[in-house]
């Protein structure tokens, strides 16, 4: 039985796939954070070069990939899809699992996908100093690696409790050049501030981002990059759906469902858009579960409203799926899945009823991170592992019933850097941790007033 479906690098998607294109009616536009007015590019320009820009209101269905990108991506790209045979054996299950494995880039983790494409952006117009934040560490890491490979310089704000849990990340970004700072810190006003409220603070992703875009819009030679979120975040990830899709019809395999964890929401778009295009396009049926932490419910708690991107106020205000900007989630070990919103393109889908949220507490998560590791010989990320434990319950579902499911999940990152929390797990020191309803509410009474 073939297990590996192997593209070779002649496969690589050569065009991006924009899902704005497919959209029954366009996005709101982003608003100044000052005068919550819609945007213009001009408006934008302090923060991106205008090829980004340009790509972030596009509405043209497919974008060509430079070959400069290309070349670097081929890195590491295609990636493998594959099908987990000792998973379904542990699991006694008729479904069909397979995963695509991001995890073999050489940070580790699906970011570089958009990393290098906006490192060439910035290069080539003239910038040579980027900014930006990173939770778990595994962004700025790409940026990092991105950063280095076009001779730029790189500055990671890294939210002070992963800073603190995983210092290797830490290290790997150092070793690509960039230079890293715990989050908040005492170096830009946003972060001051904050420290001035709460001394011991964790951190947050909406902070982290506070202080990068203020250096940023500090200095016209700085430009800021984001690792998720935003339109051309997602369509610079979509090379890995269109493999996927690509490696699917060399296995005989049409999916039932598609799976992605989901922080701000890069790693579940870029394999999920593809298959939206078949469902709007083709008419499948292919189900789209993202799959949150219940700490940082933004998808199945939050709401559908306009909010800050950043702690701040800062950063442009978009319509998402948020749970406030002012938001401060505990420090649970999937910390690229702590952010207050999620991209404003998966919350139309998700409010259009295109793609179905749902959340793990974490101690199910890495139980299902250990069955993993254990069947298939992968150390998962955590984050990855809430997208492992939904194909898991899939399959489980299936075996009930007495169904052949087809279930495809992104292996978005490995977790060799995340091995302090296997440890905690392992030794019974993880809790769960649902996010009180009350804090919600409490956040959500700051949300920017804006007339609809």
């Amino acid at each position: 039985m073939e297990t590996r479906f192997m593209l070779s690098e002649n496969d690589l998607p050569t065009r991006w796939y924009n899902a704005q294109a497919d959209l029954s009616e366009p996005l709101p536009p982003p608003l100044h954070p000052a005068t919550l007015q819609p945007v213009g590019p001009a408006d934008l320009e302090p923060l991106f070069p205008m090829d980004i820009i340009m790509q972030e209101v596009s509405t043209e269905r497919y974008i060509d990939i430079p070959t400069d990108i290309q070349d670097i991506l081929k890195l590491w790209r295609p990636t493998p899809l594959v099908r987990a045979v000792r998973l379904e054996k542990a699991l006694g299950t008729p479904a069909k699992i397979f995963y695509k494995h991001e995890g073999v880039s050489p940070v580790g983790s699906h970011k570089p996908n958009t990393a290098v494409a906006q490192a060439y952006y910035n290069k080539i117009s003239g910038i040579n100093s980027v900014t930006t934040e990173t939770g778990a560490g595994q962004w700025g890491s790409a940026l990092a690696m991105a950063c280095n490979f076009f001779d730029m310089a790189c500055k990671v704000y890294m939210v002070r409790v992963s800073y603190q849990q995983k210092p290797y990340r830490r290290s790997l970004m150092r070793l690509f050049g960039a230079e890293v700072t715990a989050s908040p810190s005492t170096e830009t006003e946003a972060g001051r501030a904050i420290l001035a409220q709460d001394p011991e603070s964790t951190g947050s992703l909406g902070i982290a981002i506070s202080e990068a875009v203020e250096v940023a819009l500090q200095d016209p030679k700085v430009k800021y990059s984001l690792g998720s979120v935003l339109n051309h975040v997602l369509m610079h990830q979509t090379v890995i759906g269109e493999e996927t899709i690509k490696q699917l019809d060399m296995a005989g395999a049409e999916p039932d469902v598609v799976i992605g964890c989901v922080g701000g929401g890069s790693n579940f778009g870029g394999l999920a858009l593809p298959f939206f295009r078949q469902n709007v396009q083709d008419g499948a049926k292919t189900r789209l579960v993202a799959v949150e932490p219940m700490a940082c419910p933004t998808m199945t708690k939050g709401i559908y409203a306009f909010d800050y991107g950043d702690t701040a106020k800062m950063a442009p205000v978009v319509k998402m799926d948020t749970l406030g900007h002012d938001f401060i989630p505990p420090g649970i070990h999937a910390g690229g899945l702590r952010y207050h919103g999620v991209s404003p393109l998966l919350a139309a889908l998700h409010r259009r009823g295109y793609v179905n949220p749902i959340a793990y507490t974490q101690i199910p998560v890495f139980e299902a991170a250990r069955l993993f590791t254990q069947s298939e010989g992968i150390i998962p990320a955590p984050e990855s592992a809430h997208a492992i434990r939904a194909a898991i319950d899939e399959a489980l579902e299936a075996k009930e019933q007495g169904e052949e499911r087809v279930i495809v999940f992104g292996l978005s990152g490995h977790g060799h850097f995340d091995l302090t929390a296997y440890d905690a797990f392992m030794d019974g020191k993880l809790q769960d941790y649902a996010y009180p309803e009350e804090k919600i509410q409490e956040a959500l009474k700051k949300l920017p007033q804006v007339a609809e």
